[in-house]
């Protein structure tokens, strides 16, 4: 009798070890991710991807991660923010890779590529093909010390907000114009002068016609900053970004003193707020584009299939210029080549014809 209650006894005292000091639990040191961002909160699935991450993240991991979000220029100016990070002066940030175009030339592949892929391909190579692995590798190649996870994706942006028709090439040549990432490189080929300049300064820009003509975004997104006030020629299709990745970086000392637990989760939550970004801003273009027209003058234009034809010409000449220069650029390139080439057959197939061209 006296054995089998010192049986017992031990059992509940190895219970309560076992719960009281796992080593899993020893490991789960809690941890505040503070994340300057380029966008602002405002901003439909760009700012407020972020907030709905930071929302979720610490009930999801019973405290053990806490994630505080910075507005633009409040902690690290947004083109700061990848050497922040990487430096450790941050430990976390929230960008779009093509910010980092002057450091890492051909770096906006992996936020947006002219002429697709869309939404559902590019996450299929990124997820499914060698986009996460390549991603990645650049900024190891490139000396960064950083983790980087995709966390939101939004579907095509707008052509442009012009003060005047772009009835041919030609309208373009001398044109001030803000433009993204690989898209900017197509229009400074085809004769704009082009620059890239963070989505809060855009309005002020344009007020001031230090630039002519911008893009930024989708029109729900682009009508918060005002451009309709100024720009009443809005230009479809967003060819140059039919669909825009964005990316958490993690400072990658930070990221290794995570938890295997820990690290699980900010991928599942980012895959989470890729979902949730696409759905939210798909719900709300329509109405923008509907006020813009009654509410704001705007005209809604669509490019013609010349100015098209020139734009995917020239964005070819840019891809084998950056395979040149860049064997990195190369390499993802004619990955994301070959992946194309054997998913076009479902691309082909799969869809109804949409659009103006229907």
């Amino acid at each position: 009798m006296q054995r089998r209650s010192i049986s017992i006894l031990s059992l509940f005292v190895f219970i309560a070890v076992l719960f009281s000091s796992s080593p899993v639990v020893a490991e789960e040191k809690p941890i505040l991710l503070k994340v300057p961002t380029t966008f602002a909160a405002a901003l439909p699935g760009l700012g407020t991807t972020t907030t709905w991450v930071a929302e979720r993240i610490h009930i999801a991991s019973n405290g053990s991660l806490k994630m505080k979000i910075y507005e633009p220029n409040k902690l690290v100016a947004p083109f700061e923010i990848l050497d922040a990070v990487s430096k450790g002066k941050v430990n976390a940030g929230y960008s779009i890779s093509g910010y980092w175009e002057g450091k890492m030339p051909g770096s906006s592949v992996f936020s947006t590529i002219p002429f697709g892929p869309e939404a559902g391909e590019f996450l299929a190579w990124m997820y499914y093909g060698n986009g996460r692995k390549l991603y990645q590798k650049m900024y190891d190649g490139a000396g960064y010390n950083v983790h980087v996870i995709p966390c939101g994706i939004i579907a095509p942006e707008t052509g442009g907000w012009f003060k005047k028709e772009i009835n041919s090439v030609e309208d373009l040549k001398g044109l001030k114009i803000r433009y993204y990432g690989l898209g900017g490189k197509v229009l400074q080929k085809l004769g704009a002068s082009v620059s890239l300049i963070p989505g809060g300064e855009i309005f002020a820009a344009l007020e001031k016609n230090a630039i002519e003509a911008t893009e930024f975004s989708m029109p729900a997104i682009d009508q918060l900053l005002g451009f309709h006030k100024i720009a009443k020629m809005n230009y479809f299709p967003g060819w140059h970004q039919q669909a825009t990745l964005f990316e958490l970086l993690i400072n990658k000392d930070t990221w290794n003193s995570m938890s295997e637990s820990q690290q699980m989760l900010l991928e599942i939550i980012c895959k989470a707020a890729t979902a949730d970004a696409f759905a939210f801003t798909e719900s709300i273009q329509a109405e923008a584009m509907q006020e813009n027209v009654a509410k704001h003058g705007v005209q809604n234009k669509y490019y013609s299939k010349e100015i098209l034809a020139a734009f995917e010409k020239a964005w070819y000449e840019v891809a084998s210029e950056l395979s040149t220069t860049s064997p990195f650029f190369k390499e993802t390139w004619e990955d994301l080549s070959a992946f194309r080439g054997q998913y076009e057959i479902w691309a082909k197939y799969a869809f109804l014809p949409r659009g103006l061209d229907k």
